[in-house]
Order: structure tokens, then sequence, then C-alpha cells
């Protein structure tokens, strides 16, 4: 079995709650016993029948450099993509938002966009298979485990994947600041929209500008442009939670 590793507390509770991630071993520094969230993390690992050991704390920064890992780090098998035609078919009927990162190349970007994914509601992310970072160990830690809680789609084509999606009835946004219409005028709650995220300096390649049904920019109150994208996915996104919000309030009336 290939496997790859994931470190810190929150990442490995949350892998262990979700339940669909296969452990093959949890190893815990010697000096972690009376630590709440490690108590947390053996009491879900007996509930899963999940083998854990305490080692010296110099294994695990043999293992994770830095000794980033808060005295834990869990073994487990690499996340399951889901093919895009899956996706579709399981949210058929129903707005389901994703998210489109086109060459995003940092990790901790990524994962720190899959967080704010989960916590917005977003149903699923597309990643490009080349030129673009996918799930790795930098990626579930800054994630704080939101990979075991959404959608991850890898896509050899991310032009393909796009228009598999309009053809099923998703409006892509592309998040460019050329555009001429602001994050906020757009009302995403009365579509099933799928928002691309570019790279911080090269930007939305144009094959996939040309896709987009509608182009966003953030407005800035000074000329220092140079948000980090998953800053800039993250107020998009939340822009929509904004608008479900005040639609619920506005119905409750």
């Amino acid at each position: 079995m290939d496997e790859m590793i994931i470190y810190g507390k929150n990442s490995v509770i949350e892998a262990l709650e979700s339940g669909n991630r296969e452990f093959n071993k949890i190893l815990i520094s010697n000096n972690s016993h009376s630590d709440t969230k490690i108590e947390q993390i053996k009491v879900l690992s007996k509930q899963r029948g999940i083998v854990f050991q305490f080692v010296a704390k110099e294994k695990l920064n043999l293992l994770v450099p830095e000794g980033r890992h808060q005295g834990v780090v869990a073994q487990i098998a690499p996340i399951k993509y889901v093919e895009l035609e899956d996706f579709i078919e399981e949210y058929k009927g129903e707005n389901a938002p994703v998210v489109i990162l086109d060459g995003v190349e940092d990790s901790h970007n990524v994962g720190a966009i899959i967080r704010s994914c989960v916590c917005a509601g977003i149903k699923g992310i597309i990643l490009p298979s080349r030129r673009g970072a996918l799930v790795n160990s930098t990626v579930e830690k800054t994630s704080a485990g939101a990979t075991s809680h959404i959608s991850i789609i890898k896509t050899n084509s991310l032009v393909n994947a796009i228009q598999k999606l309009k053809e099923n009835d998703w409006w892509v946004i592309a998040s460019d600041h050329h555009a001429e219409q602001n994050h906020y005028e757009i009302d995403y709650t009365d579509m099933n929209f799928a928002l691309i995220m570019g790279a911080e300096h090269a930007g939305i390649s144009k094959s996939l500008l040309k896709l987009s049904d509608f182009k966003v920019k953030i407005p800035m109150l000074t000329k220092f442009n140079s948000l980090n994208v998953s800053n800039a996915a993250a107020i998009i996104m939340f822009e929509y939670v904004t608008q479900v919000a005040k639609k619920r309030e506005n119905k409750l009336r």
C-alpha cells in the first residue's frame, strides 16, 4: 500500500473522525501522555481499531522536520480523489459550488483554500494533475484535516473539466484583478457556480478566462495589489456565505 503521513493534532483528529481515511499506524511522542487532544486521538484510535505507539520525539522529528508534528504523526493511505463525473452525478439537481485552482503550486495555499472551502460549504475542489500542488502532508496539515470533508477532484485538463461543468449547469466565475465587476456584485445564491483561482504571479490562464461566464475582482483601497491567493479565495467564498445567510434571514422575517 502506498503511504503518506499527516501530522499535527487537529489534522489527525479530523482524519480519524471523518472515518473515510485508511490508517496504518499512529506514532505519538513519549512526552505527550497528559495532553487532552492526544488522549482524544488515543480514544478515537481504539474505537476504530487503529494501532498507535509511543516513540521518542526524535523519531517524529525525522519524519517531520522542524518539530511541526505537535507530538503526533499518522501513517495513512493517500487520499482518494473523486472523479468529476461521479461528483456531478452525486449533486445532480442541487447547487454544489466548487473551487478550481489553476496553477497554485504552494501547498500551504492549497491547504488553506481547502480549509476555507469546507468552512464556506463548498462541495468540491478541482486540482490539475500537473502544474499545481496536489494533496500532500503539508496540504493535510495546513487544511487542519479539512481534506477529509470535501470532494477533491484531480483532472488532466482543467479546460475539459470546466466544459463538463458548464454542460451540467454550472456557471463559471474567474477571479481576475483586471475585471470590471466587483466580487460582491454577483448573486452567488442564484446559481450553481465554479470559482477559478489562479496562481499569484501568473493568474488564470487565457484558455480558462475565455470559458468564464463572469470575471470578478476584489476592490482595493490602495495600489498595493498583492493579496495571497488563499486570502482572495476566502474573501470571495465568504461573500457567498454572507449572501446565503442574508437570504435565509429574509425568509424568516
